[in-house]
């Protein structure tokens, strides 16, 4: 990952990180130019997801239908073609 100083855009690094949530960590940062020496705090954050990891599609679809209300997953059953109950 690079990181940018913030002040003259030089290359900065992460001379430390405090992971708040496995989603939330503070990056504390230094500017590698000498005549700058800025530091800072910068946030990396998980935002959302693009394409859940493929071996999670299944578990994700159950827990999806699971949350349906039991009429709702009998109609959906019978518009994918599966007899209820089996």
């Amino acid at each position: 990952m690079r990181i940018s100083c913030t002040a003259c855009t030089h290359k900065g690094r992460i001379s430390s990180r405090d992971e708040i949530t496995p989603q939330y960590v503070k990056l504390y940062c230094q500017c590698l130019n000498a005549e700058c020496g800025h530091t800072w705090v910068s946030e990396l954050t998980f935002k959302h997801t693009l394409r859940p990891p493929a071996q999670r599609h299944d578990t994700l679809l159950m827990d999806c239908i699971r949350s349906l209300p039991p009429e709702r997953q009998k109609a959906l059953l019978l518009e994918l073609g599966v007899a209820p109950g089996i």
